[in-house]
Formats: C-alpha cells, sequence, structure tokens
C-alpha cells in the first residue's frame, strides 16, 4: 500500500518533468582525436567557467530544477524527518600526543564538525578549533590536523566549497595563537612533521581565472619551518620527468627518518615506490627502499635504531 501511494505521488511529477521547458544550449563545432577516433565535444564552452554566457546557462538551468522541486509536495516533510534523524550527536575516534587528546564532534545539525581538545581521560573539553566559523557559509572544512612531536604546534588545513586545495595554517595550541603562517596550492597531501616544521606537497600556483579546473601537473615536496613565509619553503623533491606524479612524504615517529613515498596511477600503476632519508644525518639525498612504481603496495611501519 506504501508503495502505491508513493507511486501514486511520483508519477504526476515525472510528467511534470517531461513537459519541462529546458534553456537552450548551444552547440559548437568541436572534434577532438584520441587514439586516432574522432570525438565530438560540441559543449566544449561550457568549461569556460568564468565566462559570463556559462554563468547564465548555470542560471537558467537552476530555474527550471528549482520551480520543479519547489512543487513536489512532500519535499517539505521529507527534509523535516532528515532532520530528525541527523539531528544528535557524532564524535570522531580520539588521538592522543602526550597528555592530550583531540577529537571532533558535531552536536546534530553543524555544517562542519567541531575540533575538541582535552587533558586525559577526565579533563575538561575545550574547542581547539571550529571549521564553522571559517567563513560566512559554512562550507568551508577542516582538511587536516597535525600536532607537533612536541604538543607546541598545530598545523590544519582548510577547504573552501568542497575543493581539493588546501590552505594550511599554524597554531600555537596552548595559547590558541594563530601565527602568521600560511600555505597555499597544497593538494594530494599531509601534514608530517619534523622538528621545528613539517613536509607538505603542492602544485604550482596556477592560473587565477581557473584555478578550480586547470590541469595539474608536477607536484613537488617542501619543507616549512614554523615562522617563516612559503616563499622560503624548501624544495625537497620534484619529478620533472614525470609530471603526473604524486609524491608526499612522511616522517618516522621518532622523526629520524623522512619516507617519500611515489605514486603514478596517470600510467595505471597501482601500487607504489618508497624511498627514505637520515634525517638524524642531514641526508640530502633520497634512498630507495622500492626504487620503481609497480602494483603493489608498501608503507614503512616502523624503525629500529
Amino acid at each position: 500500500m506504501t508503495l502505491a501511494l508513493l507511486a501514486a505521488a511520483v508519477l504526476p511529477l515525472s510528467a511534470s518533468a517531461q513537459g519541462q521547458t529546458y534553456p537552450n544550449t548551444r552547440k559548437v563545432d568541436q572534434v577532438d582525436v584520441y587514439f586516432g577516433e574522432k570525438v565530438a565535444d560540441p559543449y566544449r564552452w561550457l568549461e569556460e567557467e568564468n565566462a559570463a554566457e556559462t554563468a547564465k546557462w548555470v542560471d537558467e538551468q537552476n530555474k527550471v530544477t528549482f520551480a520543479y522541486l519547489e512543487k513536489i509536495p512532500y519535499r517539505g516533510a521529507v527534509k523535516a524527518r532528515l532532520g530528525q534523524l541527523f539531528n544528535y550527536a557524532r564524535y570522531g575516534a580520539p588521538s592522543r600526543k602526550g597528555d592530550y587528546y583531540t577529537f571532533s564532534k558535531n552536536t546534530g545539525l553543524q555544517n562542519q564538525s567541531v575540533l575538541y581538545i582535552q587533558k586525559g581521560l577526565d579533563g575538561e573539553a575545550e574547542v581547539l578549533l571550529d571549521p564553522n566559523k571559517f567563513s560566512t557559509e559554512g562550507t568551508t572544512q577542516l582538511a587536516g590536523f597535525s600536532r607537533s612531536k612536541n604538543g607546541r604546534y598545530a598545523a590544519y588545513g582548510m577547504s573552501s566549497g568542497g575543493s581539493d586545495w588546501r590552505e594550511f595554517r599554524v597554531m600555537e595550541i596552548q595559547s590558541r595563537k594563530q601565527l602568521t603562517d600560511v600555505i597555499k596550492w597544497a593538494k594530494v597531501t599531509g601534514i608530517s612533521w619534523a622538528g621545528n616544521g613539517f613536509y607538505y606537497s603542492r602544485y604550482d600556483k596556477p592560473d587565477s581565472t581557473n584555478n578550480l579546473t586547470s590541469v595539474n601537473e608536477g607536484h613537488k615536496v617542501y619543507y616549512h619551518r614554523v615562522g617563516t613565509s612559503q616563499d622560503q619553503d624548501e624544495l625537497v623533491y620534484e619529478n620533472k620527468a614525470n609530471p603526473q606524479r604524486f609524491h608526499n612524504v612522511s616522517t618516522s615517529e621518532d622523526e629520524r627518518f623522512a619516507f617519500l613515498n611515489i605514486s603514478d596511477r596517470g600510467k595505471g600503476k597501482k601500487g607504489n615506490a618508497v624511498f627514505f632519508r637520515d634525517l638524524k644525518k642531514g641526508d640530502k639525498t633520497w634512498t630507495p627502499i622500492v626504487a620503481e612504481v609497480g602494483d603493489y603496495l608498501y608503507y614503512p611501519i616502523d624503525n629500529v635504531g
């Protein structure tokens, strides 16, 4: 009976959708050749995301879409029910460094989960970072968080509007002071501390007119020292011969060794290569553990000595 009623409600809407008048989408004579095959792409002009014509097309499409959605009689009830189901406190798994734990919590309907810190298991939880305050729209999320070995600093990433780009900031945990460090154009990267700084990966700054859709090539690894500007960061690895590869550096728990992980998904390879540096000895070269990227995955577990 429930299915019959639902079908009865949906059928009129389906018929209504078929009768929609959609905006005209112009076509262009664009043909590309891939591996000897001609492939037509008549809507290539829509890839110009900042063009006035594209913006107008999106606006016209949205008018048709939302006019249809607003006619759905049970839409408000579904939204209210979903709000009820999601309105409960949710916690992320905690992590510990020294005497302090950090964990995320969402009270129910917050756009972004809040990061808390507390001393010991019985300490009082305090807000460390509230991503809901990163932007007025609440659409900038916390995209990475890592504390230094001594627990003094934390580096964290921010991602705006669902973008893959990361902007890293640094804070002093005890005082909650935001430092002047700003790392831009980071992507496909984590934050790996070593001494008074950390490793991260980035691309060169893209064209400002299409930074969300431009091709990213030339993934590089840098080392940033706390309290310095990004233009002073040390380039520790790049591979100009293989611009589509991803390169990331992690460190051992005691921060003696740095491990360089290299993957090459652009060539269809499923595995990775692994190199290392002995930071205690001040090594500047990368010694191979697994020298070539293949189809097997390798990860350092720990070091002895």
